[in-house]
Parts: structure tokens; sequence; C-alpha cells
């Protein structure tokens, strides 16, 4: 593999959920563009454009549930009840939702996420 498409998937890795949190559309279209092997200045453009697209109650609930899928089968029941308490009050906790994602990643070791921009302000 090319050092060049190397980059351009650990930079999709990172870039991918703070994507879906803005807007699933342009998370799909990015997918779908990254099968085709683009420049690093297309996806770094679709990336950004995503980025300044206004998050929807939705989209940042589906962004969530995506991180809370790597550990769901893992997480006590203290844990579990407190992500559900934390999504169902979003508009109030999303830093305290942050913050909590980000320690289950740190307690389980997803390097996924801990290297995912969506989290990554709470390191």
């Amino acid at each position: 593999m090319m050092a060049e498409q190397r980059q351009l998937e650990k930079y999709w890795r990172e870039e991918k959920y703070l994507v879906m949190y803005h807007s699933q559309a342009s998370y799909e279209a990015i997918r779908a563009l990254m099968k085709e092997q683009p420049s690093y200045e297309a996806l770094h453009a679709l990336t950004e454009q995503a980025k300044n697209t206004l998050p929807t109650k939705g989209s940042k609930t589906n962004a969530y549930q995506h991180v809370w899928g790597y550990f769901k089968k893992r997480a006590t029941d203290t844990e579990k009840a407190r992500t559900f308490a934390l999504l169902e009050q979003l508009d109030t906790s999303e830093q305290q939702l942050k913050q909590h994602l980000y320690q289950l990643a740190k307690k389980y070791t997803v390097q996924y996420l801990l290297d995912s921009t969506l989290l990554k302000d709470n390191a």
C-alpha cells in the first residue's frame, strides 16, 4: 500500500465520526469516494465541507451511538445506564457524553476512538 493511501486512510479514520456527527449524507459520500482512492486534497475538502454543516440532534445521536457500539457488549450496567441517560439529555449533556465516551475508550483501550477527532478534545 502506498504511503499516500495510508495517510488518506488514517485521516479518514480520525475524521469519520466527526463527519458523521455533522452530516450522514457527507459521511456516505466520503465513504464512496474512499473506494476510488481520492487525492488527499479532495478528501480534506469534503471533510471540511461536512464539518461546516450544522449538525442536527439526529446526526449527533447517530454518531454517538456508533461510538457506543464499540462498548455495548463490554460496558457495565452502570456505564450503559449513564450513556443512555446522557444521550437522552443530549441538548444539555453533550460535553459530559463526549467525556464519558472518551473515558470508556480509555478504559477499554479502543485506540481507534481515542484518535477520533470527535472525542479528541477530551484528552
